[in-house]
């Protein structure tokens, strides 16, 4: 695959700037790739050419998108070895998640997209009016690092469905499965112009797409800071705005005779991706009743989380995605000690010699007050908080900027009682799976919109209202 085009209209072309960004492998602490740093003048070719494919886009009937987006899936399900190859490299994921979660699970999101289509209600009947709703237009889409192709699957796949053209912005960090998606929207006969990538920084790249008269929406997930300045930026065209932001999300155990399951779910949540997961379960909330059984849990159930190259089979826990990830997680790690939180695994990390590794860091004798518990560490960096009512435990899940995502573990009736209480947009229940057809997004400073199911796909439509009772 070459790495060193934009996909612009249909077509592989060089950048505009004759500039690069280099792709490391956090793993082998090497630059083992480069994408054209593109710029202002590139993201006005894209946005030129999804404005002028947009209505025979719009207007074609929604079957034949999905005939379309089959034939993509086909493609894209044939490019697994490849996908998961790129993850391990470009991200550091380990083997089985980059094949589970970033790979198998991005075509489950895709089919339920498809599946889940023909559901929106395109057209809705008021007592004395008629409501259709339409495609926005141009969706420019600002996609992180953590979930390569997860979060362009959440917002390229429901756009493109929905009649609307895009231009995607991938991150600059970890752009390279992105070229196999460009790749098999090409192969799958989508019209060109339809679905755009430039490749570049945020500064560059996504400004200019925020900034862009073409460009009617911006669906963008990153951090909170980033998404804010995003958005200021396009609110001064009034874009349609998505933003899927921070998380500092709660998980609640209520007391039980066994901790095991529940530990290994928050685990998957914290440990896996090397904790770089916005709805990552980072503070568990445990009754005080039972702080000692469920500390020895813990530090025994941690021993199924190892740590290694991300090629190892066996290895749970891959490095951190860069260096400036590693330094970031160990000075949240260093200030929790400082600030008196006590260390019951894990710990400062050596210097990266190897790879940019931080292992799973387990700090208890947190409280609300100290940093580590406020402030979204984005690493394999677990909180843990003792209660001794269960107002108590609402209290201190609700205690945050933020609003993604989190979980509760006990009795069924009693963790739907708690769930209720919890200010978030995803409350797991028990392990319970993640439902594609349901929608995703935050509470408070996590966001604006939602993304995934049927809700997910009108975000990107709007709504015209016909008046068409009147009689004669």
């Amino acid at each position: 695959m070459d790495f060193e085009k934009l996909y612009i209209g249909g077509e592989w072309v060089p950048g505009s700037t004759g500039e690069w960004i280099e792709v490391e492998d956090p793993a082998a602490m090497e630059v083992f790739a480069r994408v054209p740093r593109g710029g202002p003048a590139d993201v006005d070719q894209a946005a030129r050419a999804a404005h002028e494919a947009f209505p025979a886009w719009a207007a074609r009937p929604l079957a034949d998108r999905i005939a379309l987006m089959e034939q993509f899936l086909d493609i894209f399900r044939s490019q697994e070895e490849d996908i998961i190859e790129l993850e391990m490299r470009e991200l550091g994921a380990p083997w089985s998640f980059a094949k589970s979660s970033h790979c198998e699970y991005q075509y489950t999101r895709v089919r339920s997209y498809i599946d889940l289509a023909p559901q929106v209600p395109m057209v809705e009947k008021m007592p004395l009016s008629t409501v259709y709703r339409e495609p926005v237009g141009v969706v420019g889409c600002i996609t992180p690092w953590n979930y390569p192709l997860g979060q362009v699957v959440q917002k390229v796949v429901p756009a493109l469905l929905m009649g609307n053209t895009v231009v995607l912005k991938p991150s600059q960090h970890t752009p390279l499965s992105c070229y196999l998606m460009a790749d098999a929207f090409a192969r799958a006969g989508f019209p060109k112009g339809v679905f755009n990538m430039v490749t570049g920084r945020g500064g560059e790249v996504g400004d200019a797409m925020a900034s862009h008269p073409l460009i009617d929406m911006i669906s963008f997930t990153g951090s909170t800071k980033g998404g804010i300045q995003v958005a200021q930026r396009a609110l001064a065209s009034v874009k349609r705005i998505s933003l899927e932001l921070g998380g500092k999300s709660p998980d609640i155990f209520l007391p039980m005779e066994n901790y095991d399951d529940a530990v290994r779910s928050c685990f998957n949540s914290i440990f896996l991706n090397s904790g770089q997961t916005c709805t990552a379960l980072s503070r568990l909330i445990i009754p005080a009743s039972d702080r000692a059984k469920i500390e020895e849990t813990l530090v025994r159930i941690a021993a199924e989380y190892p740590m290694g190259d991300p090629r190892d089979h066996s290895v749970k826990v891959g490095p951190v995605a860069s260096m400036a990830q590693y330094r970031k997680i160990r000075s949240y790690i260093e200030q929790g000690i400082a600030d008196g939180a006590h260390v019951l695994l894990g710990g400062v990390p050596d210097e990266p010699t190897h790879g940019y590794y931080v292992a799973p860091t387990i700090f208890t004798d947190v409280t609300p007050d100290m940093t580590i518990a406020k402030d979204e560490i984005f690493g394999p960096v677990l909180c843990v908080f003792t209660y001794d009512t269960i107002e108590e435990a609402i209290r201190l899940a609700n205690d945050t900027a933020y609003g993604l995502n989190a979980a509760v573990y006990g009795p069924k009736d009693e963790a739907v009682a708690a769930a209720k209480q919890i200010q978030a947009g995803n409350v797991y229940i028990n392990d319970s799976p993640r439902d594609t057809a349901a929608p995703f997004g935050g509470y408070k400073q996590s966001g604006l919109g939602r993304e995934g199911g049927v809700y997910g796909m009108m975000e990107f439509t709007q709504q015209k209202a016909l008046f068409d009772t009147y009689k004669e």
